[in-house]
């Protein structure tokens, strides 16, 4: 062996420590990156998720029906199960990051009021959601309208208990110019 290919060897061993290294959550090992000046030495192979999710959030609704009856919450399910094959593919996953990110959206508004929230895209665009889920059921030619809420909740982990962080107000089914036909 010459000392050029162990020089080499050295090198790729150290950058792949290095790499390792940066890759930790610990931020005593974040001094390898902090020496890495361009960040073409030690790649943060965390990029998808630098600082990931905690809590997922969780949809519910209930309508309000023509003799004024309230029915019980009823969950919106968009999580899916996990598979083996998940591994390699998995575009169901994106409507599952639809609703955190409409949900995150919400949290980051609502310190700003609730007339700012109820104005926002995200919130327009849970109540559509909403709206074409009652429409298109069975129950559609009684409800009047409907509410929903946002729970978060710590996705896997049973032990803590869901916070509501959301509740929406009374949404009329069919608009009023609808109704006025």
């Amino acid at each position: 062996m010459r000392a050029a290919d162990g020089a080499v060897r050295v090198a790729v061993g150290l950058m792949l420590l290095g790499t390792l290294a940066s890759q930790h959550p610990h931020m005593s090992f974040h001094r390898v990156m902090r020496k890495d000046r361009f960040s073409s030495a030690f790649p943060n192979w965390r990029f998808f998720a630098p600082n990931p999710a905690q809590h997922d959030f969780e949809f519910f609704y209930r309508t309000l029906d023509e003799a004024g009856e309230t029915s019980s919450w009823q969950p919106v399910d968009v999580i899916q199960g996990r598979h083996p094959r998940q591994i390699l593919w998995f575009p169901g996953r994106r409507p599952e990051k639809a609703v955190f990110d409409v949900g995150s959206e919400i949290m980051m508004a609502l310190d700003k009021g609730f007339d700012v929230v109820t104005r926002q895209p995200a919130y327009r665009l849970l109540s559509a959601f909403f709206r074409d889920r009652i429409e298109r059921s069975a129950q559609a030619d009684t409800v009047k309208g409907f509410q929903f809420t946002m729970v978060r909740v710590a996705g896997y982990d049973e032990t803590e208990e869901p916070d509501i962080v959301f509740v929406s107000p009374y949404n009329p089914l069919r608009d009023n110019r609808e109704t006025a036909r």
